[in-house]
Protein backbone atom coordinates (compact mmCIF):
# COMPACT_ATOMS: atom_id res chain seq x y z
CA UNK A 1 0.00 0.00 0.00
CA UNK A 2 1.46 3.32 -1.28
CA UNK A 3 0.13 6.25 1.16
CA UNK A 4 0.97 9.98 -0.30
CA UNK A 5 0.10 13.12 2.67
CA UNK A 6 -0.27 16.35 1.58
CA UNK A 7 -0.66 19.15 3.94
CA UNK A 8 0.62 19.96 7.42
CA UNK A 9 -1.22 18.09 10.54
CA UNK A 10 -3.39 14.90 10.51
CA UNK A 11 -5.42 14.41 7.56
CA UNK A 12 -9.07 13.77 8.66
CA UNK A 13 -9.93 13.42 3.88
CA UNK A 14 -8.12 10.29 2.39
CA UNK A 15 -8.72 9.14 -0.96
CA UNK A 16 -8.09 5.16 -2.42
CA UNK A 17 -7.56 4.14 -5.81
CA UNK A 18 -6.49 0.41 -6.85
CA UNK A 19 -8.80 -1.34 -4.37
CA UNK A 20 -9.37 -3.60 -7.43
CA UNK A 21 -5.87 -3.87 -9.27
CA UNK A 22 -7.49 -4.53 -12.85
CA UNK A 23 -9.64 -1.06 -12.36
CA UNK A 24 -6.45 1.83 -12.60
CA UNK A 25 -8.51 4.84 -13.13
CA UNK A 26 -8.45 6.00 -9.08
CA UNK A 27 -4.85 5.65 -9.26
CA UNK A 28 -4.43 7.30 -12.53
CA UNK A 29 -6.68 10.47 -10.94
CA UNK A 30 -4.17 10.34 -7.90
CA UNK A 31 -1.28 10.33 -9.77
CA UNK A 32 -2.74 13.20 -12.26
CA UNK A 33 -3.06 15.11 -9.07
CA UNK A 34 0.06 14.74 -7.65
CA UNK A 35 1.80 15.99 -10.60
CA UNK A 36 -0.19 19.07 -10.99
CA UNK A 37 -0.23 22.31 -9.55
CA UNK A 38 -3.35 21.30 -7.37
CA UNK A 39 -1.11 19.26 -5.35
CA UNK A 40 0.71 22.48 -4.18
CA UNK A 41 -2.35 23.64 -3.62
CA UNK A 42 -3.86 22.11 -0.71
CA UNK A 43 -5.35 24.28 2.12
CA UNK A 44 -5.96 20.61 4.58
CA UNK A 45 -4.19 17.47 4.89
CA UNK A 46 -5.30 14.57 2.78
CA UNK A 47 -4.02 11.25 2.47
CA UNK A 48 -4.14 9.82 -1.08
CA UNK A 49 -3.74 5.89 -0.79
CA UNK A 50 -2.83 3.27 -3.80
CA UNK A 51 -4.48 0.22 -1.84
CA UNK A 52 -3.26 -3.01 -3.94
CA UNK A 53 -0.25 -2.30 -5.26
CA UNK A 54 0.44 -5.98 -6.33
CA UNK A 55 -2.61 -6.44 -7.77
CA UNK A 56 -2.14 -3.55 -9.67
CA UNK A 57 1.19 -4.23 -10.87
CA UNK A 58 -0.31 -7.58 -12.30
CA UNK A 59 -3.16 -6.20 -13.79
CA UNK A 60 -5.52 -8.08 -11.77
CA UNK A 61 -8.57 -7.84 -9.76
CA UNK A 62 -6.53 -9.04 -6.38
CA UNK A 63 -4.09 -11.67 -5.55
CA UNK A 64 -5.06 -13.93 -3.33
CA UNK A 65 -8.68 -12.70 -2.06
CA UNK A 66 -11.12 -9.89 -3.20
CA UNK A 67 -9.90 -6.87 -0.94
CA UNK A 68 -13.92 -5.56 -1.57
CA UNK A 69 -15.27 -9.07 -0.32
CA UNK A 70 -12.91 -8.99 3.45
CA UNK A 71 -13.28 -5.66 4.99
CA UNK A 72 -12.54 -5.69 8.03
CA UNK A 73 -9.44 -7.57 7.53
CA UNK A 74 -7.63 -9.79 9.79
CA UNK A 75 -3.84 -8.64 10.61
CA UNK A 76 -3.07 -12.55 11.25
CA UNK A 77 -3.83 -14.00 7.97
CA UNK A 78 -2.12 -15.34 5.63
CA UNK A 79 -3.94 -13.94 2.58
CA UNK A 80 -2.47 -11.04 1.48
CA UNK A 81 -5.72 -9.12 0.57
CA UNK A 82 -7.27 -9.82 4.58
CA UNK A 83 -4.00 -8.32 6.48
CA UNK A 84 -3.92 -5.42 3.90
CA UNK A 85 -8.05 -4.58 4.25
CA UNK A 86 -6.70 -4.23 8.12
CA UNK A 87 -4.53 -1.73 6.94
CA UNK A 88 -6.20 0.29 4.81
CA UNK A 89 -8.86 0.28 7.45
CA UNK A 90 -6.03 1.42 9.95
CA UNK A 91 -4.98 4.25 7.53
CA UNK A 92 -8.05 5.67 6.82
CA UNK A 93 -9.21 5.61 10.59
CA UNK A 94 -10.78 8.89 11.80
CA UNK A 95 -11.16 10.24 7.43
CA UNK A 96 -14.06 10.32 5.21
CA UNK A 97 -13.01 7.89 2.52
CA UNK A 98 -13.53 8.35 -1.23
CA UNK A 99 -12.88 5.28 -3.19
CA UNK A 100 -12.52 4.83 -6.86
CA UNK A 101 -13.78 1.59 -8.74
CA UNK A 102 -14.39 0.71 -12.74
CA UNK A 103 -17.20 -1.12 -14.33
CA UNK A 104 -18.10 -3.06 -17.30
CA UNK A 105 -21.93 -2.08 -17.26
CA UNK A 106 -21.30 1.95 -18.25
CA UNK A 107 -19.37 4.77 -19.18
CA UNK A 108 -21.34 7.27 -17.05
CA UNK A 109 -19.96 7.90 -13.65
CA UNK A 110 -21.79 7.04 -10.40
CA UNK A 111 -22.03 7.16 -6.93
CA UNK A 112 -21.80 3.96 -4.68
CA UNK A 113 -22.59 4.09 -1.17
CA UNK A 114 -24.44 2.48 2.15
CA UNK A 115 -26.13 3.90 5.27
CA UNK A 116 -26.90 7.10 3.61
CA UNK A 117 -26.25 10.42 5.61
CA UNK A 118 -26.72 14.03 4.68
CA UNK A 119 -22.97 14.25 4.33
CA UNK A 120 -22.91 11.43 2.06
CA UNK A 121 -25.65 13.03 0.24
CA UNK A 122 -23.78 16.38 -0.07
CA UNK A 123 -20.48 14.55 -1.45
CA UNK A 124 -22.43 12.67 -3.94
CA UNK A 125 -24.00 16.35 -5.25
CA UNK A 126 -20.40 17.89 -4.89
CA UNK A 127 -19.77 15.62 -7.70
CA UNK A 128 -19.88 15.38 -11.53
CA UNK A 129 -22.53 12.32 -10.87
CA UNK A 130 -26.05 12.25 -11.77
CA UNK A 131 -27.16 8.71 -10.15
CA UNK A 132 -26.27 6.99 -6.99
CA UNK A 133 -27.06 3.41 -5.46
CA UNK A 134 -27.04 2.72 -2.27
CA UNK A 135 -26.32 -0.83 -1.06
CA UNK A 136 -27.86 -0.63 2.70
CA UNK A 137 -28.38 -4.39 3.59
CA UNK A 138 -27.35 -6.06 0.31
CA UNK A 139 -23.81 -6.31 0.19
CA UNK A 140 -20.83 -7.17 3.64
CA UNK A 141 -17.27 -7.20 3.43
CA UNK A 142 -17.14 -4.55 1.25
CA UNK A 143 -15.45 -0.73 1.07
CA UNK A 144 -19.34 1.24 0.70
CA UNK A 145 -20.42 -0.84 4.43
CA UNK A 146 -17.22 1.40 6.34
CA UNK A 147 -17.58 4.27 7.94
CA UNK A 148 -17.87 7.35 6.47
CA UNK A 149 -16.90 5.94 3.11
CA UNK A 150 -18.24 6.25 -0.42
CA UNK A 151 -17.27 5.40 -3.85
CA UNK A 152 -17.58 6.41 -7.62
CA UNK A 153 -17.75 3.78 -10.17
CA UNK A 154 -15.74 6.13 -12.81
CA UNK A 155 -16.68 4.22 -16.10
CA UNK A 156 -15.51 1.52 -18.17
CA UNK A 157 -12.57 -0.71 -16.81
CA UNK A 158 -9.53 0.21 -18.30
CA UNK A 159 -10.62 3.37 -20.20
CA UNK A 160 -9.29 6.65 -20.59
CA UNK A 161 -12.95 8.15 -19.90
CA UNK A 162 -12.76 6.71 -16.40
CA UNK A 163 -10.11 7.85 -15.30
CA UNK A 164 -11.22 11.40 -16.50
CA UNK A 165 -14.26 11.00 -14.75
CA UNK A 166 -12.45 9.70 -11.68
CA UNK A 167 -9.98 13.32 -11.68
CA UNK A 168 -12.83 15.44 -12.04
CA UNK A 169 -14.81 13.82 -8.93
CA UNK A 170 -11.46 13.80 -6.94
CA UNK A 171 -11.40 17.33 -7.10
CA UNK A 172 -14.69 17.91 -6.63
CA UNK A 173 -14.80 15.91 -3.40
CA UNK A 174 -11.45 17.63 -2.44
CA UNK A 175 -13.04 21.18 -3.12
CA UNK A 176 -16.20 20.09 -1.19
CA UNK A 177 -13.84 19.01 2.09
CA UNK A 178 -11.75 21.95 1.80
CA UNK A 179 -8.83 20.53 0.69
CA UNK A 180 -8.84 22.53 -2.05
CA UNK A 181 -9.81 26.52 -2.53
CA UNK A 182 -13.14 27.26 -4.33
CA UNK A 183 -16.28 25.41 -4.40
CA UNK A 184 -17.96 22.50 -5.94
CA UNK A 185 -20.99 23.33 -8.24
CA UNK A 186 -23.77 21.12 -6.64
CA UNK A 187 -26.00 19.01 -8.91
CA UNK A 188 -29.05 17.11 -8.21
CA UNK A 189 -28.33 13.30 -7.87
CA UNK A 190 -30.95 10.47 -8.14
CA UNK A 191 -30.95 7.57 -5.34
CA UNK A 192 -31.64 4.28 -6.07
CA UNK A 193 -32.17 2.01 -3.11
CA UNK A 194 -30.69 -1.36 -4.46
CA UNK A 195 -32.86 -4.14 -3.51
CA UNK A 196 -32.07 -7.63 -4.51
CA UNK A 197 -29.01 -9.59 -6.74
CA UNK A 198 -30.23 -10.30 -9.88
CA UNK A 199 -27.93 -13.76 -11.16
CA UNK A 200 -26.75 -15.77 -13.78
CA UNK A 201 -27.43 -19.63 -14.64
CA UNK A 202 -23.96 -20.67 -14.28
CA UNK A 203 -22.18 -21.20 -17.52
CA UNK A 204 -25.16 -19.36 -19.56
CA UNK A 205 -24.48 -16.58 -21.85
CA UNK A 206 -26.86 -13.22 -21.68
CA UNK A 207 -27.82 -11.01 -23.59
CA UNK A 208 -29.17 -7.66 -21.82
CA UNK A 209 -31.70 -5.27 -23.41
CA UNK A 210 -32.08 -2.70 -20.34
CA UNK A 211 -30.32 0.36 -19.39
CA UNK A 212 -28.94 1.27 -16.12
CA UNK A 213 -30.54 3.92 -14.06
CA UNK A 214 -33.51 3.31 -16.86
CA UNK A 215 -37.09 1.93 -15.50
CA UNK A 216 -38.00 -1.62 -16.46
CA UNK A 217 -41.39 -2.00 -16.45
CA UNK A 218 -42.97 -5.20 -15.04
CA UNK A 219 -43.35 -7.95 -17.33
CA UNK A 220 -40.42 -6.30 -19.63
CA UNK A 221 -38.10 -8.75 -20.41
CA UNK A 222 -34.57 -7.12 -19.45
CA UNK A 223 -32.20 -9.66 -20.14
CA UNK A 224 -32.05 -13.39 -21.63
CA UNK A 225 -29.58 -15.82 -22.51
CA UNK A 226 -28.09 -16.32 -25.89
CA UNK A 227 -29.14 -19.85 -26.56
CA UNK A 228 -33.12 -18.32 -26.53
CA UNK A 229 -33.71 -21.12 -23.48
CA UNK A 230 -34.33 -18.37 -20.71
CA UNK A 231 -35.89 -14.72 -20.64
CA UNK A 232 -35.64 -12.58 -17.15
CA UNK A 233 -38.60 -10.45 -17.23
CA UNK A 234 -39.52 -8.35 -14.21
CA UNK A 235 -42.03 -9.29 -11.87
CA UNK A 236 -42.23 -5.30 -11.23
CA UNK A 237 -40.84 -2.65 -11.71
CA UNK A 238 -37.24 -1.73 -10.79
CA UNK A 239 -33.86 0.35 -12.22
CA UNK A 240 -30.87 -1.37 -13.53
CA UNK A 241 -27.45 -1.30 -11.17
CA UNK A 242 -24.24 -2.35 -12.86
CA UNK A 243 -27.00 -4.35 -15.13
CA UNK A 244 -23.93 -6.21 -17.69
CA UNK A 245 -24.21 -9.16 -20.16
CA UNK A 246 -19.98 -9.46 -19.05
CA UNK A 247 -17.85 -8.58 -16.26
CA UNK A 248 -18.77 -11.69 -14.05
CA UNK A 249 -19.39 -15.27 -13.73
CA UNK A 250 -23.05 -15.62 -11.77
CA UNK A 251 -23.96 -11.87 -11.35
CA UNK A 252 -25.93 -10.18 -14.10
CA UNK A 253 -26.55 -7.29 -11.43
CA UNK A 254 -29.21 -5.20 -9.11
CA UNK A 255 -32.14 -4.64 -8.95
CA UNK A 256 -33.33 -1.14 -7.30
CA UNK A 257 -35.91 1.06 -6.20
CA UNK A 258 -35.76 4.74 -7.28
CA UNK A 259 -36.22 6.93 -3.86
CA UNK A 260 -35.78 10.66 -5.25
CA UNK A 261 -32.92 13.50 -5.13
CA UNK A 262 -30.27 11.88 -2.70
CA UNK A 263 -30.37 15.32 -0.77
CA UNK A 264 -33.70 14.89 0.04
CA UNK A 265 -33.56 11.37 0.29
CA UNK A 266 -30.67 12.04 2.78
CA UNK A 267 -32.93 15.20 4.98
CA UNK A 268 -35.92 13.17 5.23
CA UNK A 269 -34.32 10.09 6.45
CA UNK A 270 -32.44 11.93 8.97
CA UNK A 271 -35.53 14.09 10.64
CA UNK A 272 -37.23 10.55 10.67
CA UNK A 273 -40.29 11.46 8.07
CA UNK A 274 -39.23 9.00 5.65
Amino acid sequence: MRVETLGDGTPEVAVAGAIHGDEPCGVRAIERFLESDLADAVERPVKLIVANERALAAGERYVEADLNRVFPGDPDSEVHEERLAHDLLAEIDGCTTLGFHSTVSTDEAFGTLADLTPRKAEIMRAMPVAHAADFTGVVEGRSVNLPDFVNVEAGYQGSAQAAENAYDCLVAYLRLLDVLPGAPDPTPTDCYRVREVVRKDPGADYEVYAENFERVAPGEVYAATTDGDRELAADREFWPVLLSATGHSTLLGYEADYVGEIGDVAAAEADGSA
